[in-house]
């Protein structure tokens, strides 16, 4: 193992340890228990750009139906908790004594917050989602779910030991579409996946820059020790607060941002875990602005069941910031043709011709052409700006905490999206084939 992975190994148990501690959590004693009319009061735990994007206005499309409001904002920066206030005011959807906390120990430590929604730094996902299920409140965090193994593994006891509700933003798990896609792939009608094919490319050299911010900012005005968490602990730099998805490790950058959200679809869709094993590479070749994470990746994992290695398929991501040529895709093909994500539809492009058959005595393999379902349109306000996905992924979370009924991206879901996505970095990282024990639960290099 790498002397990265190991310091964060001997921190991470120790850092969470102070951060879900016993005297933080003393608030799960008041949490009252919800009525199915009793408003339910939700807490922000990080006021960043994705959160007033797409999370709030998503929460406003089905807050009132539901009954749900925010209550306050934890945010280790003055500025983002002065903000959050502003944006809130008025809000038919926000209380009108909206609290704001320097932490989150402030913030679960108040009576009045039933849940949170987290989207804080890609490092700190995991553990802010084990600090608010350890006080007793549901979750939904933003993803990566972990952007290390030991990270992940400390939410999800932390989230399987508890009985709350968590909702990981792999909202892809709320869409008509792809539920349309799952249970024709579970029908048997697809036939085996043979081969995935994803890519996501952009030229955007400003992609996760905050320059006119990180030249604001002032380390007096936030808490860069608790940012860090079980981080190493290293002088002050707006950049790694500010840009950190540009940075490791607090970031994986490609993977945990882009790739989490199309190898879920894999794992959903397939019905596996973790990859059988993974290589990887990648470089900054053309946004060369100190940045230390690549702004061009590939990797090639290889999945199947675990007990029959005579079957399987490839999964092939590619990513890059330089060019934008061929945008975001997710194909799956069988032998039979493929399902194209990109248009909804299922078409027999590529499936066993019948002359090709014909001379090895097959039968030829075509799928039938259709379009997969797409659902209604989403009911919201169309002033709100959220977008269809997340809106119905938010509103599953909604709706879960009322039911008590398991959400459809749960922690185990965000702990194997992570699993692949820590598997893909570290095969970056070391220029090594990396490998998932399924028995022991750990990457391995070979």
């Amino acid at each position: 193992m790498s002397n990265r992975r190991e310091f964060i190994k001997n921190t991470a148990l120790a850092s969470a340890g102070i951060a879900v501690g016993t005297s933080a959590f003393s608030a799960a004693s008041y949490r009252r228990i919800l009525g199915a009319n009793d408003r339910v009061r939700v807490g922000i735990i990080g006021f960043s750009d994705r959160f007033r994007s797409s999370l709030a206005p998503s929460f406003s499309d089905h807050a009132k139906e539901l009954n749900f409001e925010f209550m306050g904002i934890s945010d280790l920066w003055n500025r983002r908790r002065d903000e959050a206030e502003a944006f809130m005011k008025g809000k038919p959807y926000a209380s009108n004594e909206f609290a704001k906390a320097r932490n989150n120990e402030e913030l679960l430590a108040r009576k009045d917050v039933d849940a949170v929604i987290i989207s804080t730094a890609d490092f700190q996902h995991a553990l802010h989602c084990a600090e608010a299920v350890k006080s007793g409140r549901d979750v939904y965090v933003e993803k990566p779910f972990a952007e290390t193994l030991e990270d992940a593994k400390i939410a999800l006891k932390a989230v399987e030991s508890s009985k709350q509700i968590v909702q990981v933003g792999s909202q892809r798990r709320s869409a008509p579409n792809y539920w349309a896609a799952y249970e024709y792939i579970k029908s048997g009608k697809f036939g085996d996946i043979t081969t995935v094919e994803m890519t996501w490319n952009v030229n955007q050299p400003g992609r996760w820059r905050r320059k006119e911010l990180v030249s604001q900012i002032r380390k007096e005005d936030t808490d860069w020790d608790r940012f860090l968490m079980n981080r190493p602990k290293v002088e002050w730099n707006p950049r790694y607060y500010l840009e950190f998805r540009l940075f490791y490790p607090y970031s994986s950058g490609i993977p945990g941002q882009w790739m989490a959200h199309q190898i879920d679809t894999v794992h959903w869709f397939s019905g596996l875990d973790a990859p059988r094993n993974v290589v990887a590479n990648g470089g900054i070749y053309t946004w060369k602005d100190g940045r230390t994470n690549v702004d061009t990746f590939s990797a090639a994992f290889e999945y199947g069941p675990v007990d029959d290695k005579s079957k399987g398929f490839q999964v092939i991501y590619s990513s890059r910031f330089n060019n934008e040529a061929g945008g975001v895709k997710e194909y799956y093909y069988s032998n039979g043709g493929m399902i194209n994500l990109d248009t909804n539809k299922i078409t027999s492009d590529g499936g066993l011709q019948a002359k090709d058959a014909k001379s090895m005595g097959l039968e030829a393999n075509l799928l039938p052409e259709m379009a997969l379902k797409t659902g209604d349109k989403v009911t919201t306000d169309a002033n709100t700006g959220a977008d269809p996905m997340t809106s119905l992924h938010m509103r599953n979370w909604m709706e879960c905490i009322r039911s008590r009924k398991e959400s459809n991206a749960p922690a185990r879901v965000g702990f194997n999206h992570s699993v692949a996505n820590i598997m893909a970095t570290e095969a970056l990282h070391t220029g090594k084939r990396v490998s998932w024990d399924h028995k022991k639960k750990d990457i391995v290099l070979s």
